[in-house]
């Protein structure tokens, strides 16, 4: 299957009085056409950043310093204001943390759905309205025609969030960017959202970065994972092969912390210490937190062994 999104040591920085802060280093990745790929790493990671990148909508302080984000053979990074706008909303799509604060109070569903078809479509007012309909339907949305004419404001937080979904897939995109969607919605909502997510793109063919903080859900909805520490790639490989066999002490130490339905664990594990200062950062990011740390890893940064079944590790587990 060909590579539909290869992004290549993407960096980003963030300028401060303080100097430059580095959060994102060197990512790379590929996403096939049609695969789901999970990015999971804990909060401050660097998988938004990630994400705004790959949208073109890193805005200042922030500035892309290096690397390059190809989508169907063609550098997003690269691309006119214009070019762009040709290429968020109709070929790449996002579904945002959270609809509340993506949702325009003001506006009706059916502005936000309309505002968007006419500006990727040469569709009259009523083809709008049906398609609209029909996206809603699709998501589950149980009564289409009165979500359209509502505000953000009379919709519940699951029907805020399946209008976001609905939204992503109006035109019909090849490739969503899901930043965590379901972080702001209780947990009964969270299964049926990502079951519908999940059955949603393997129907449509629609291949998917999900972005999440909770590696479980992760490796219960994507083909392969890529685990971000500091915005560093520390492991990247299939869900059963980073549950089953892990390398990186800091995958490791991310799976210690799931809770278990089987054993009763008080207190909760976690991880030691914090994310380093990105300000400072010398070889491994995670060695400071790592009880597997080498005097090398304190010097030299370890390279990611493969983009598909790998690991940056100077003492693997």
């Amino acid at each position: 299957m060909d590579a539909l999104l290869e992004v290549t040591d993407l960096s980003v920085d963030f300028s401060g009085r303080s100097g430059s802060i580095r959060a994102v280093d060197e990512v790379s990745f590929v996403i096939r056409r049609g695969e789901r790929l999970g990015l999971v790493g804990e909060s401050g990671a660097g998988k938004s950043v990630v994400a705004r990148a790959l949208l073109g909508l890193t805005k200042p302080p922030g500035r892309v310093s290096s690397g390059s984000v190809v989508f169907d053979g063609r550098d997003i990074l690269k691309l006119s204001s214009r070019g762009l706008n040709q290429v968020r909303g109709q070929r790449i799509a996002l579904i945002p943390q959270d609809a509340s604060l993506a949702l325009n109070p003001t506006l009706t569903i059916a502005d936000h759905a309309f505002e968007m078809l006419r500006q990727h479509t040469d569709f009259n007012r009523q083809k709008m309205r049906d398609r609209a309909l029909e996206t809603f339907d699709r998501v589950g949305l149980a009564d289409p025609k009165r979500v359209l004419s509502a505000h953000a404001s009379e919709l519940s937080g699951g029907m805020k969030q399946r209008v976001a979904i609905a939204l992503a897939l109006l035109c019909g995109p090849e490739l969503i960017v899901a930043d965590d969607p379901t972080s702001a919605v209780d947990v009964t909502l969270q299964a049926q959202i990502l079951a519908d997510l999940c059955d949603l793109t393997t129907r449509l063919g629609v291949a998917m970065l999900f972005i999440s903080h909770d590696l479980r859900v992760v490796a219960s909805l994507c083909s392969r994972v890529v685990v971000l520490y500091a915005g560093q790639v520390a492991e990247v490989g299939a869900p059963r092969q980073l549950l089953g066999q892990t390398h990186h002490p800091y995958s490791q130490a991310l799976i210690n912390c799931l809770p278990s339905v089987d054993e009763r664990k008080m207190p909760l594990a976690v991880v030691p210490g914090a994310p380093p200062d990105s300000l400072d950062i010398s070889g491994c990011r995670f060695h400071p937190r790592c009880p597997n740390a080498l005097p090398t890893c304190a010097e030299t940064r370890p390279p990611l062994s493969d983009m598909e079944r790998g690991f940056a590790c100077w003492n693997p587990l």
